[in-house]
């Protein structure tokens, strides 16, 4: 936790950067709305995370306890186990594009229509509890929670500057063996050729050798084959498990519910109208999902707002680390920050709700700042 907390800073100025060579180059790599959405979903990730990690995390220490060696901590072992952990990665990875029920857990990654480094910190707050598991053979085999998370955490912050369009090919044998923004702009392309391609973390060379590479060609279109058309964060961590739990409950075949949720993505029975197909994408064509803009006096509201939120979070992640787990205090302070990003993307929407959400909101910060005080 303290690592990524440093890391922070350091993303939002190589965000800062980007922007900064987009507008020198006269492109357009950021939207408003679409920007503070993607933070927002990061931040509810990280809060949720202060909650449920150090749970989730218990099982890898369990069965490290459990384990049938124990791999010394050594140069030659840290290579072994970044190895290890990119190598399940992919198996993870690679399982949320081709499960439905999983795919849920990822989604919320793919959603945006734009590609920067704000995508990178698009996360799902769900997607720990099915990951997790996936590493579990690396306890067994004995490598220690240390050395574990110490790669895990690498491999996570080197996906940051995959996502990214500033960044052209780098040269062949760097494309051959590492996760490049190349490789990765095909991950998150909706284009037919690119759908479920380019699974790796920090390599990519498990693509190469399961079948699952695909080089880039013509330029993506970003995005899922449904489009989430929402500015709120909070829905976008659900919508796909609620138009998933709909269609379950209009089949009374349980052989179909079963393949719904284990099948791939998109997955229907004949009597639901069959699967959705991918169609044929250009990025020439595609128009991508906006609202009718909101009054400037409102976005500046929503980046104040915002900006305070990143600071309250950072404050909270900070104070967490010390006492993570989900005692009253870390519940109450990670519902308020969820409450907030959902209330900015209301305001985003021009959703009238929003206005008394944000009200609300106030109290409430009033309420249990008083409480604090006294």
């Amino acid at each position: 936790m303290k690592i990524m907390l440093f890391a922070i800073p350091v993303f939002f100025l190589l965000i800062g950067l980007e922007l900064l060579l987009a507008r020198m180059k006269r492109t357009q790599l950021y939207r408003f709305n679409d920007t503070v959405t993607n933070i927002s979903c990061g931040i509810q990730q990280q809060v949720t995370g202060v909650l449920f990690k150090t749970l989730l995390f218990a099982g890898y220490v369990w069965v490290y306890d459990h384990r049938m060696w124990t791999i010394p901590e050594a140069w030659w072992s840290f290579l072994l186990v970044f190895i290890g952990v990119d190598f399940f990665y992919y198996w993870f990875h690679r399982s949320t594009h081709e499960i439905s029920v999983l795919w849920g857990a990822h989604i919320v990654h793919h959603q945006s229509e734009d590609y920067n480094l704000s995508v990178a910190l698009r996360q799902s707050a769900i997607q720990a509890f099915a990951s997790n598991f996936f590493y579990l053979p690396l306890a067994l085999v004995g490598f220690s929670p240390a050395s574990f998370l110490v790669m895990a955490t690498f491999q996570t912050l080197y996906q940051f500057w995959i996502h990214t369009r500033t960044i052209d090919k780098l040269p062949p044998a760097f494309e051959y063996v590492f996760n490049t923004p190349s490789h990765h702009r095909v991950h998150h392309g909706t284009n037919p050729e690119y759908l479920d391609k380019n699974h790796g973390g920090t390599l990519i060379i498990f693509d190469r050798w399961f079948g699952t590479f695909q080089d880039e060609k013509a330029e993506p279109v970003y995005g899922v084959t449904v489009p989430l058309r929402s500015w709120n964060p909070i829905w976008a961590q659900l919508d796909y498990y609620i138009w998933l739990g709909q269609r379950l409950s209009k089949t009374a075949s349980w052989r179909d519910r079963l393949q719904m949720l284990f099948r791939k993505p998109g997955w229907l029975p004949a009597a639901l109208g069959g699967s959705i197909k991918a169609s044929p994408v250009s990025a020439v064509t595609f128009q991508k999902f906006d609202t009718r803009p909101v009054s400037p006096g409102v976005n500046r509201y929503v980046l104040f707002q915002f900006v305070l939120l990143l600071v309250a979070t950072f404050l909270f992640l900070e104070a967490a680390g010390k006492n993570p787990g989900p005692n009253p205090l870390n519940f109450v302070l990670c519902a308020w920050i969820i409450w907030t990003t959902g209330s900015l993307g209301g305001l985003l929407e021009g959703r009238a709700w929003a206005v008394w959400s944000e009200i609300l909101r106030w109290v409430a910060a009033i309420v249990l700042l008083v409480v604090w005080i006294f």
